[in-house]
């Protein structure tokens, strides 16, 4: 392989795909793309949440009232750094947004904007597991979720395959928020099992899983460069 640096060109190996089951249940964190007083997006995530905790994992739900603008208010505005740690906290994601003009929410998008590709050293996305849905008013439509896989993808997430959107919503949810039986939630409770199932699976593997063969190419350089300018002095 001439045009590779032979020193930093790994082999994968599956022995390192096979380290210990974390004893911790699954952290998951949940964000939902609405602030009105009656959100079936919320509805959704909160729903979402208690299948999550049936499969064993634990939860946490941010509330994005009162998170200003991307770049509107320093990174440490109160809410901004709730995000960014529980980000960091969360093992897996489920980003929930209504469908608008067809697309995602502002108070969605934000949200994701809100959370850096890196600080410092440290990535709060990459690595992690990710689950997708969307409410809709009308008509079923997939313009948010699938535009939530672009971004994941961007946030160097593990988007998992399956996703939900609930087409008008509005029928779906009784008096108290609680969504009804119906084939929308049968695949909700099978979107949160498999991302359950996905988080359990790759976890404690997602370092090895996100090496890359490019970024220790970078480091090597950046370290033969160091120790010349120390042989030098």
């Amino acid at each position: 392989m001439p045009n590779a640096a032979s020193s930093v060109l790994h082999i994968p190996d599956a022995e390192k795909l096979s380290a210990p089951f974390s004893a911790h249940r699954p952290r998951i964190l949940l964000l939902y793309g609405s602030l009105r007083k009656v959100s079936y997006s919320r509805f959704l995530t909160q729903e979402a949440a208690r299948l999550l905790e049936h499969f064993g994992a634990e939860t946490r739900i941010f509330d994005p009232a009162g998170l200003p603008l991307p770049d509107d208010a320093p990174v440490d505005h109160p809410k901004v750094r709730e995000l960014r740690d529980l980000s960091l906290w969360s093992e897996g994601q489920v980003w929930t947004s209504p469908e608008r003009h067809g697309a995602m929410t502002g108070v969605m998008k934000s949200q994701i904007d809100w959370i850096p590709l890196a600080m410092g050293a440290i990535r709060p996305t990459q690595g992690r597991t990710l689950a997708v849905m969307q409410v809709s008013g009308g008509s079923q439509s997939f313009n948010a979720v699938n535009q939530m896989r672009v971004l994941g993808r961007w946030m160097r997430m593990i988007t998992i395959p399956n996703q939900s959107s609930v087409a008008k919503a509005y029928q779906e949810f009784d008096e108290n928020g609680r969504m009804k039986p119906s084939a929308y939630y049968d695949r909700v409770v099978d979107v949160m099992e498999e991302l359950v199932k996905f988080t359990l699976l790759t976890r404690d593997v997602s370092g090895y899983l996100t090496d890359r063969y490019s970024e220790r190419k970078e480091d090597a350089a950046a370290l033969e460069k160091r120790v010349a300018l120390k042989s030098a002095v």
